[in-house]
Protein backbone atom coordinates (compact mmCIF):
# COMPACT_ATOMS: atom_id res chain seq x y z
CA UNK A 1 0.00 0.00 0.00
CA UNK A 2 1.10 3.18 -0.82
CA UNK A 3 -0.15 6.68 -0.16
CA UNK A 4 0.15 9.14 -2.99
CA UNK A 5 0.32 12.98 -2.46
CA UNK A 6 -0.55 15.65 -5.34
CA UNK A 7 -1.33 19.65 -5.59
CA UNK A 8 1.44 20.82 -4.16
CA UNK A 9 3.20 24.00 -6.36
CA UNK A 10 3.91 27.49 -6.28
CA UNK A 11 1.41 29.92 -4.72
CA UNK A 12 1.50 33.76 -3.70
CA UNK A 13 0.54 34.35 -0.23
CA UNK A 14 -2.83 35.10 0.69
CA UNK A 15 -3.82 32.56 -2.17
CA UNK A 16 -4.85 28.76 -1.94
CA UNK A 17 -3.60 25.33 -2.48
CA UNK A 18 -5.38 21.69 -1.96
CA UNK A 19 -3.41 18.60 -1.45
CA UNK A 20 -4.91 15.51 -2.21
CA UNK A 21 -3.99 12.00 -1.24
CA UNK A 22 -4.79 8.65 -2.77
CA UNK A 23 -3.86 4.97 -1.64
CA UNK A 24 -2.63 2.77 -4.01
CA UNK A 25 -2.16 -1.23 -4.06
CA UNK A 26 -4.80 -3.11 -2.04
CA UNK A 27 -7.79 -1.51 -0.43
CA UNK A 28 -6.25 0.77 2.38
CA UNK A 29 -8.96 1.91 5.45
CA UNK A 30 -6.72 3.30 7.77
CA UNK A 31 -8.97 4.49 10.59
CA UNK A 32 -7.07 7.56 11.16
CA UNK A 33 -5.40 9.77 7.67
CA UNK A 34 -3.57 13.19 8.55
CA UNK A 35 -0.84 15.63 6.94
CA UNK A 36 2.31 16.28 8.54
CA UNK A 37 4.64 18.83 7.56
CA UNK A 38 9.01 19.80 7.25
CA UNK A 39 10.26 22.93 6.16
CA UNK A 40 13.84 23.22 5.50
CA UNK A 41 15.99 23.57 8.76
CA UNK A 42 13.04 22.82 10.93
CA UNK A 43 11.21 19.48 12.64
CA UNK A 44 8.03 17.82 11.21
CA UNK A 45 5.09 19.36 12.74
CA UNK A 46 1.83 17.35 12.66
CA UNK A 47 -0.73 19.39 10.75
CA UNK A 48 -3.55 17.89 10.49
CA UNK A 49 -6.33 14.46 11.07
CA UNK A 50 -9.33 12.98 10.69
CA UNK A 51 -10.47 9.95 12.30
CA UNK A 52 -12.71 8.21 9.97
CA UNK A 53 -15.13 6.91 12.69
CA UNK A 54 -16.68 9.87 13.95
CA UNK A 55 -15.25 13.13 11.64
CA UNK A 56 -12.79 14.23 14.77
CA UNK A 57 -10.93 16.54 13.28
CA UNK A 58 -7.32 17.87 14.11
CA UNK A 59 -5.76 21.38 13.71
CA UNK A 60 -2.25 22.46 14.71
CA UNK A 61 -2.29 25.95 15.77
CA UNK A 62 0.05 27.36 13.07
CA UNK A 63 -3.24 26.09 10.31
CA UNK A 64 -6.41 26.06 12.06
CA UNK A 65 -8.45 28.43 10.54
CA UNK A 66 -7.15 28.22 7.28
CA UNK A 67 -6.88 24.98 6.62
CA UNK A 68 -9.45 21.88 5.51
CA UNK A 69 -8.87 18.51 6.13
CA UNK A 70 -11.24 16.19 4.93
CA UNK A 71 -12.12 12.64 3.19
CA UNK A 72 -13.89 10.58 0.51
CA UNK A 73 -14.50 7.40 1.63
CA UNK A 74 -15.72 5.78 -1.63
CA UNK A 75 -12.45 6.95 -3.27
CA UNK A 76 -10.18 6.68 0.03
CA UNK A 77 -8.58 9.61 -0.79
CA UNK A 78 -8.22 12.44 1.66
CA UNK A 79 -7.71 16.54 1.15
CA UNK A 80 -6.35 19.65 2.70
CA UNK A 81 -7.26 22.06 1.34
CA UNK A 82 -5.18 25.31 1.96
CA UNK A 83 -6.69 28.76 2.53
CA UNK A 84 -4.86 32.34 3.29
CA UNK A 85 -1.58 30.95 2.71
CA UNK A 86 1.78 32.00 4.21
CA UNK A 87 5.38 31.96 3.26
CA UNK A 88 5.98 30.26 6.42
CA UNK A 89 3.50 27.85 5.10
CA UNK A 90 6.36 26.80 2.90
CA UNK A 91 7.44 22.91 3.23
CA UNK A 92 7.04 19.46 2.12
CA UNK A 93 3.99 17.85 3.29
CA UNK A 94 3.30 14.52 3.82
CA UNK A 95 0.16 12.18 3.68
CA UNK A 96 -0.01 10.16 6.48
CA UNK A 97 -2.52 7.03 8.03
CA UNK A 98 -2.48 5.10 11.25
CA UNK A 99 -4.63 3.57 13.98
CA UNK A 100 -4.61 6.42 16.63
CA UNK A 101 -3.19 9.98 17.24
CA UNK A 102 -1.07 11.70 15.71
CA UNK A 103 -1.20 8.68 12.26
CA UNK A 104 2.37 7.87 11.89
CA UNK A 105 2.14 4.30 10.70
CA UNK A 106 2.23 4.94 7.14
CA UNK A 107 3.91 7.96 5.11
CA UNK A 108 3.39 9.22 1.33
CA UNK A 109 6.33 10.64 -0.35
CA UNK A 110 5.58 14.20 0.28
CA UNK A 111 4.57 16.88 -2.08
CA UNK A 112 6.22 20.29 -1.99
CA UNK A 113 4.35 23.71 -1.15
CA UNK A 114 6.33 26.88 -1.79
CA UNK A 115 4.79 30.34 -0.75
CA UNK A 116 5.78 33.19 -2.23
CA UNK A 117 5.64 36.75 -0.68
Amino acid sequence: VQLIESGGGLVQAGGSLRLSCTASGRTYTSHIRGWFRQAPGKEREYVAAIRQSNHYTYYSDSVKGRFTISRDRSTNTVYLQMNNLKPEDTAVYYCTGGSSLPPRDTWGQGTQVTVSS
